[in-house]
């Protein structure tokens, strides 16, 4: 396992994720949470060039992950190398830290300051939010979570086949938890306790803003549970996606989108996720 992830090529990661996306979007059709109006492919298309925005912000900064964490591994530098551990600890940590920090951490603080949340809200204002909702960042929010993992890496102490491992299997859970699929409800609930699931997550999309301002974790459910910002609904098939402010139909298309940032719109502090808990 570490030689494979390693050196691991790209195209075997790309593979994978876009298996694990055709695989969602086709029980989308069987067993969806919810049925929306309007064109799924063009829906799809929109959320897709996010995801090559993504990959070129990716792509640009992968010199400096890997960089960072040959260091780390190198001169033995981090937190997890304070003390002798297996590897399969060593890991297993890494894992758990590079989602707090990578994924839940940064994901809370972009709903707490107003300048990064108007980046990180074109990913809210998906009205149908489905697999490919998970792909949906504007290029600055991207750098964001760059910068974060590159922060988990440094501080934590992580080798290069953990990241990607890491990197993967992130990849493969949002998609799963973005997912419009209905699981019997004891499943989704029972999942909900180790990992997120998708009526877990479908929480956080949700256009009421306490609800809004929930959910945050990405693989590991324990981060919500631990710093109470955990929050279930009776029926998530009840719920509403999008912002309030943001349902012309011009914000379904690419070019406004990436502006949307930049607009002067004026928008109350409590659908910004400024409100604590």
């Amino acid at each position: 396992m570490t030689e494979f992830f390693e050196h691991i090529p790209s195209y075997y990661r790309t593979a994978f994720l876009v298996a694990g996306l055709v695989i969602l979007w086709i029980l989308e059709g069987v067993i969806p949470r919810l049925r929306f109006s309007g064109n799924r492919y063009r829906h799809a298309g929109a959320n897709l060039f996010f995801t090559l925005t993504t990959a070129i912000v990716n792509l640009g900064f992968a010199f400096l992950v890997v960089k960072t964490s040959d260091f780390t591994a190198k001169d033995q530098f981090g937190l997890l190398y304070l003390v002798q551990l297996p590897l399969w600890l060593h890991a297993a940590l890494a894992l758990l830290m590079l989602d707090f920090i990578g994924a839940y951490l940064v994901h809370w603080v972009q709903h707490k300051i107003a300048w990064m949340w108007h980046f990180h809200k074109i990913h809210h204002m998906d009205i149908a939010v489905d697999a490919t909702t998970a792909l949906r960042h504007h290029p600055v929010e991207s750098v964001f979570r760059v910068g974060a993992l590159l922060a988990a890496i440094l501080v934590m102490g992580v080798p290069i086949w953990m990241v990607m491992f890491y990197q993967s299997l992130s990849a493969l859970m949002s998609q799963f938890n973005h997912a419009n699929i209905h699981l019997p409800h004891w499943v989704d609930k029972s999942l909900s306790w180790v990992i997120v699931s998708p009526d877990m997550h479908k929480v956080h999309h949700s256009r009421h803003q306490p609800e809004t301002d929930s959910n945050y974790a990405n693989i590991f459910s324990v981060w919500d549970r631990l710093f109470g910002t955990f929050v279930t609904v009776k029926d998530t098939a009840s719920l509403r996606y999008g912002l309030n402010e943001y349902q012309d139909e011009k914000y379904r298309q690419i070019g406004a989108l990436l502006k949307t940032p930049w607009e002067n719109v004026p928008v109350p502090k409590k659908q910004v996720g400024l409100q604590q808990q």
